[in-house]
């Protein structure tokens, strides 16, 4: 493979990869904005909320506090599936043994 071929197979998989995640972000802040329809009280799974009607968890991804919506299935709107991280969370939080602030 010449190395003229490589640099445009790099660029194109970078430009895709940058793509992706302008897409991946915009979904993630439709969500937030939209409000999901399935959005429960976090006090159905014993979380604390903000005020707002977020929890308060600590994010076990980026160990950093978060305020988030919960749906009904016990996910933070931070949920990323096939994510260890984030099934570990999601399902703490179903349980009521999630990390709180």
């Amino acid at each position: 493979m010449t190395d003229r071929l490589r640099r445009v197979l790099r660029q194109q998989a970078r430009k895709a990869g940058r793509e992706y995640a302008r897409s991946r972000d915009a979904y993630r802040e439709g969500r937030r904005e939209g409000g999901a329809p399935d959005r429960v009280d976090p006090a159905e799974f014993g979380l604390p909320d903000d005020g707002e009607g977020n929890a308060r968890v600590v994010c076990r991804r980026y160990v950093e506090r978060r305020a988030v919506a919960v749906d009904a299935e016990g996910r933070p709107d931070c949920f990323e599936a096939d994510n260890v991280d984030c099934e570990g969370c999601a399902e703490d939080v179903r349980d009521g043994r999630v990390q709180t602030w």
